[in-house]
């Protein structure tokens, strides 16, 4: 994941840096856990992470409430008093979030954020997660005797 990570700073910079008023970018798995980040701290990464995870789950569920939808968040704009939240689909079990100032340029945000999601797509998936007491082989079969 580290790897990952650092081949993805400078994508995220160049999104935060090409679209003026971006204030944090953050690349998230669908269970709310950070994997990289742009112009924030990692604190502030990981909230933002934790409560993209809920968001993205609402946005689902009200998607499956339409008739022909198959239930997938693809992006999800809140504007609020100082700024705007984004949130796009970035691959299987990924997702990419934005904090931009009042000015942001909405428009630009979007095709921005669209264009990184298609350049990088295969990078920003994330594989499910495995629990490790169940992984390695165990075939059950009781206690040794």
């Amino acid at each position: 994941m580290i790897q990952q990570q650092a081949n993805m700073d400078w994508m995220l910079k160049d999104l935060a840096e090409g679209v003026p008023q971006t204030r944090h970018v953050v690349v998230l798995s669908a269970d709310g856990l950070r994997m990289a980040q742009y112009g924030t701290d990692t604190d502030t990464a990981d909230r933002l992470a934790a409560a993209c995870a809920g968001l993205q789950s609402l946005a689902g569920a009200v998607a499956s409430e339409l008739p022909y939808s198959e239930g997938r968040m693809r992006l999800v704009v809140i504007e609020m008093d100082g700024g705007f939240f984004y949130l796009m689909a970035a691959g299987a079990g990924a997702f990419l979030a934005v904090l931009a100032d009042e000015g942001v340029d909405a428009g630009l945000m979007g095709q921005r954020m669209r264009d990184l999601v298609l350049r990088i797509g295969e990078h920003l998936t994330s594989p499910p997660r495995v629990d490790s007491a169940y992984s390695g082989g165990y075939t059950g079969g009781g206690a040794a005797r």
